[in-house]
């Protein structure tokens, strides 16, 4: 199978390491020179091009499979737009009007588009509620990534993430120091980021389809926060109501949004579909992090 990664990073270099190393052949998309030193050190082909040129996008071969895993690096909802929205549109009318176009899409989202349920279960099949402008954009990407395929004879997959954590981006000191806000963690370790999307390709499952990709176990915070201490040897961290935290006055109305935005996001779909998680809850996932700590 012929890939290509657009937008490979911090999940893509992984997603492509896993497919090479399985024999498939790569190739990893990036703008930046240092993003493309980035492909080139994990292992497998790179070219440089912005995923929201069409002209610069004829520099990528004619694959298989498309994941479009761009960021627009954290910034706001125009730059979300300008990447999530247009980016999408482009790579896929792009692709999908070659003579040999691709067999699928996968677009990688977030569980933001689901927005705020009280700490309710959510899955697939619930309805989207995105609060914010940058998780209303996520919700149009998503409609467009299942949608505009198919005009050209394809089919998409979403694949949903929830917060992303591992090497890099552990954030110890985070919940090790405090405070910490109530409220639920649904996470997933970037290596099985990428090893559900290496696994959707590989047995070609969820054409059509929303698939979460998100661990076992949903976290309280102060549970979580919790355990992280007493495995790390230091003392509980300090803790705070949602309530405390938004009478701190110093909160956006974008942050405010997320402390009170509470679920909890079920991989059922993605268990029933025969996934393996590498790292099927934090315990696992934070264990690199916590013995890399106490050994300092």
């Amino acid at each position: 199978m012929n890939v290509a990664i657009l937008g490979c990073g911090h999940v893509g270099l992984e997603l492509g390491r896993q497919l090479a190393e399985r024999g498939h052949e790569v190739i990893g998309v990036r703008r930046s020179d240092d993003g493309v030193e980035a492909i080139d050190a994990a292992g497998f082909d790179a070219v440089q091009a912005d995923v929201t040129d069409r002209e610069a996008l004829g520099a990528v071969p004619d694959v298989d499979a498309i994941v479009f895993a761009a960021s627009s690096g954290g910034r706001g909802a125009d730059a979300a737009r300008e990447v999530y929205v247009e980016g999408l549109r482009t790579a896929i009318r792009h692709f999908g009007e070659r003579e040999q176009n691709p067999d699928r899409l996968v677009y990688t989202s977030s569980t933001g588009v689901h927005g705020d349920h009280d700490g309710d279960w959510v899955d697939e099949d619930t309805e989207l509620d995105p609060t914010t402008e940058k998780t209303e954009v996520l919700a149009e990407a998503e409609r467009i990534a299942l949608e505009l395929p198919t005009e050209y004879g394809f089919e998409g997959t979403v694949a949903r993430y929830a917060g992303l954590y591992g090497p890099g981006r552990y954030r110890l000191e985070r919940y090790l120091e405090g405070p910490v806000t109530e409220g639920y963690l649904n996470m997933v370790h970037r290596d099985d980021a990428a090893g559900a999307v290496r696994y959707l390709l590989e047995e070609d499952l969820a054409r059509g389809e929303v698939v979460q990709v998100v661990d076992d176990e949903p976290a309280p915070k102060w549970t979580f926060a919790d355990w992280l201490a007493e495995q790390c040897g230091v003392e509980q961290p300090p803790k705070q109501t949602k309530a405390e935290r938004l009478e701190d006055g110093d909160v956006s109305e974008a942050g405010k949004r997320r402390i009170l935005t509470s679920k909890r996001c079920s991989n059922e779909k993605l268990r029933d579909l025969g996934y393996e998680f590498a790292y099927p809850t934090y315990r696992e996932g934070y264990r690199e992090a916590i013995d890399a700590y106490r050994g300092r």
